[in-house]
């Protein structure tokens, strides 16, 4: 993944979870598209405002999210 296609999603994202207990720092979950629609999602640490830190990033799977923002059971 490239560091472009990074900050793509960062310019239409959405925060669709919130981990404020995270193990390390507060977390939360960003559903992002690239400008081609790719949508990923990105888990960043929230301890710092000036820094984001990409825990992971990952490509959803359509079978684990309903519209990518909602899990399913």
């Amino acid at each position: 993944m490239s560091l472009k296609k990074i900050q793509e999603t960062g310019k239409n994202a959405i925060i669709i979870e919130d981990y404020p207990d995270d193990k390390y720092s507060p977390s939360c979950l960003i559903l992002g598209l690239t400008l081609n629609n790719r949508v990923l999602h990105l888990q960043v640490s929230r301890k710092e405002a000036e820094v984001l830190i990409i825990i992971t990033l990952y490509e959803p799977s359509p079978q684990e999210w309903i519209n990518f923002q909602q899990r399913r059971k």
